[in-house]
């Protein structure tokens, strides 16, 4: 039985093994490649993806559980948030080697579309679980309180 469900904007359907981690239908069949594959038991956040608008990891979620749903990855993320935060990011070279960008932005901007002003314990709550092996950390934190700044005007 196929699986439809949006991705980026665009229905898509898979017709394959159900339990086939969304990750991999990601990149291996929409061929999106900026969903990182890390750890593969969703510990480290590098294929972190907006699932119905909220952070998921990818790498552990069947892609039967998606029918449905919206699924956005860092390719097409968009909005206020996703502006400030990249914005943000640059402004602060946050990223190093670069991995695990794609993974913390999208929790990052899942974190400003909930959070619009977050403390440091929110950002610590909603970043927990994405690993920067550069250990870019305290940048990530000052990077999402500029974006959130940016947002207030």
């Amino acid at each position: 039985m196929a699986v439809t469900f949006t991705l980026n904007g665009q229905k898509t359907s898979f017709d394959g093994d159900p339990d086939t981690p969304l990750l991999w239908v990601i990149r291996d069949e929409a061929r999106l490649t900026g969903t990182k594959y890390g750890c593969g038991v969703a510990q480290c956040g590098a294929c972190t993806v907006h699932l119905d608008g909220l952070p998921r990891r990818s790498c552990v979620t069947p892609i039967a559980t998606v029918d449905g749903s919206d699924v956005v990855t860092i390719e097409a993320v968009a909005g206020a948030e996703a502006d400030a935060i990249r914005a943000a990011w640059t402004a602060l070279d946050v990223p190093q080697c670069g991995y695990c960008q794609s993974g913390q932005i999208m929790s990052a901007v899942a974190l400003l579309q909930l959070v619009p002003r977050p403390s440091d314990a929110d950002i610590d709550h909603a970043m927990a679980g994405n690993i920067c092996r550069c250990a870019t950390y305290v940048r990530i934190r000052q990077a999402i309180h500029d974006a959130a700044a940016t947002l207030e005007g």
